[in-house]
C-alpha cells in the first residue's frame, strides 16, 4: 500500500476513534446527570373524600441521599422534611377536584421533582330534600328562561333565543303574577343567558357571544358591556352582594369581581361521587348557591367555600306537573328566584306556563 494511502487510512482511524471517544464521553456525562429514579405515591387519579389523610410517599434509590424534601399542593408549599418518610397531607381545607401533589427533592446542589394528582370528593353524600307547593302564578310560555331574580317586589327575567331559530332574546321585569312591567329586546344575533342584580345594576351573560351586558336596574337602559373571559359559553349567574358567580356549563363556578369582571377564583363543584357538570341557572341564598343542572329535575345546593354539594332538592314531580301537554324536550327546569325579605322561593322552567312558590322540606325515610 502506498505511503499516502496508509497515511490517509491512519487519519481516518484516528478520526473515527476520536468521534467514538467523544460520544462515549457525552454518554458518560449524560449518565451522571440523568434524573434519579424516584417514584411518588399515591397513584395519579386516586380519589379521596375531603377530610381524609393522604399519605404521600417517595421511593428513592438505596444510594440516594436527600438533603431536604419540600411538599407542595398546586404549587403552594406545605412542608419540608429531611427524610423520605411518608408525609401525611390533611385535606380538610383543600378545594374539591383535581389537586396536584409535588415533592421537590434537594440533593448535592441539584433539584429533582416528582408529581402526582388526587381527586378530592365531597366528604359525604348530599342530604335529600323535596318540596311543598305553596302558591302558583302565571308565567309566559314564550319565555325560554335563562335567568331569574327577585328584588323589591319585582321579578327580573332573561330569556334566550336567536331570531334565525324563530326565537328572540329579551330582558324583562314582571310582577309575580306574570304581568310584564317593562321589557327590552336583545339583538337578534345574541342569545341572552343568566342575569344577576347587584348595586342597582343588572348583569347579563350571553351564550356564545363572549360578551356581557350591564343595565340600569330601574330603566333597563344599557350602560356598558364587557368581554366574557371565563369560558366559551355563558350560562348561569348570581351574586353574594360583594362578588359575582357565573358558570359555563361545566362543574366550575367562577367568582368574578363585580366591577372589572375578572376571575378571582374558581370553585370546582363535586358531590361524594364525582363532578356535577352542566350547572345552569343559579341563586345565592343564605350563604349557599342553589343551582339548576341542565336537563335534570333537581336543584343542587353548593357550599361556595368548598364546592361540595350539601343538598339535593328533588323537583321531578313538579316538573311533570308543569310540563303536562308541552311537547318540547327543552322545556326543562331552569329558574330560581329568592325573595330575601319574604323568605319565598320561586322556581320555573323554560317555556313553562307557571311560576311556583315552594317550600323546601327534607325527604322522609332517607
Amino acid at each position: 500500500m502506498p505511503f499516502g494511502h496508509r497515511l490517509i487510512k491512519h487519519m481516518k482511524r484516528t478520526y473515527i476513534l476520536g468521534i467514538a471517544t467523544f460520544i462515549l464521553a457525552l454518554y458518560s456525562c449524560g449518565d451522571k446527570n440523568k434524573p434519579v429514579n424516584i417514584s411518588i405515591s399515591p397513584d395519579a387519579g386516586t380519589s379521596y373524600k375531603q377530610g381524609d389523610k393522604v399519605a404521600v410517599k417517595l421511593t428513592l434509590p438505596a444510594d440516594f441521599k436527600a438533603d431536604s424534601i419540600v411538599y407542595l399542593v398546586d404549587s403552594v408549599r406545605l412542608a419540608a422534611k429531611t427524610d423520605s418518610s411518608s408525609y401525611s397531607l390533611a385535606t380538610d381545607s383543600l378545594g374539591l377536584g383535581a389537586r396536584v401533589l409535588t415533592a421537590r427533592i434537594y440533593s448535592a446542589g441539584k433539584v429533582e421533582e416528582q408529581s402526582t394528582n388526587i381527586n378530592l370528593l365531597a366528604a359525604k353524600a348530599p342530604e335529600l330534600y323535596t318540596y311543598q307547593l305553596e302558591k302558583t302564578f302565571a308565567h309566559d310560555t314564550a319565555s325560554f328562561t335563562e335567568g331569574l331574580e327577585y328584588h323589591d317586589g319585582v321579578l327580573y327575567e332573561s330569556d334566550g333565543g336567536y331570531c334565525r331559530e324563530g326565537l328572540k332574546s329579551s330582558l324583562r321585569k314582571t310582577n309575580v303574577d306574570g304581568k310584564v312591567l317593562q321589557s327590552i329586546d336583545i339583538d337578534c344575533n345574541t342569545f341572552a343567558e343568566g342575569i344577576t342584580v347587584i348595586d342597582n345594576k343588572i348583569i347579563q351573560l350571553t351564550y356564545r357571544e363572549r360578551v356581557g351586558y350591564v343595565y340600569d336596574k330601574a330603566t333597563l337602559k344599557l350602560l356598558s358591556n364587557f368581554t366574557f373571559t371565563q369560558g366559551d359559553e355563558g350560562w348561569g349567574m348570581c351574586n353574594d352582594g360583594k362578588n359575582l358567580y357565573c358558570n359555563t356549563g361545566s362543574n366550575q363556578i367562577y367568582v368574578m369581581d363585580k366591577t372589572s369582571f375578572r376571575t378571582l377564583r374558581n370553585i370546582d363543584v363535586y358531590d361524594d361521587q364525582g363532578p356535577i357538570d352542566d350547572l345552569n341557572e343559579m341563586e345565592y341564598i343564605d350563604g349557599m348557591i342553589y343551582a339548576n343542572v341542565w336537563q335534570k329535575d333537581d336543584i343542587v345546593v353548593i357550599d361556595p367555600k368548598t364546592g361540595a354539594v350539601v343538598k339535593r332538592i328533588d323537583l321531578s314531580e313538579l316538573t311533570k306537573q308543569a310540563t303536562v301537554g308541552i311537547n318540547n324536550s327543552d322545556a326543562v327546569l331552569n329558574g330560581i328566584a329568592w325573595d330575601a325579605a319574604g323568605k319565598r322561593l320561586f322556581v320555573t322552567g323554560k317555556n313553562w306556563p307557571k311560576l311556583y312558590q315552594i317550600k323546601v322540606v327534607k325527604k322522609q325515610g332517607v
